[in-house]
């Protein structure tokens, strides 16, 4: 039996497909608005993207 962690949420969040449908792009914004908030910010630092020398 293959899982799918997408078919998990779909099954999980209430109503009929255009509730649910809305609901998922909420999920996903509320995902993308954490990652740009917190965990990039954070991460940003570690990255060796700002040690560019141009001569």
């Amino acid at each position: 039996m293959r899982l799918s962690f997408y078919g998990l949420i779909w099954r999980i969040l209430p109503g009929p497909k255009p509730v649910k449908a809305l609901l998922a792009l909420a999920l996903l914004a509320g995902v993308v608005y954490c990652l740009f908030t917190w965990v990039f910010p954070w991460l940003e630092p570690l990255m060796p993207f700002n040690d560019v020398t141009v001569e």
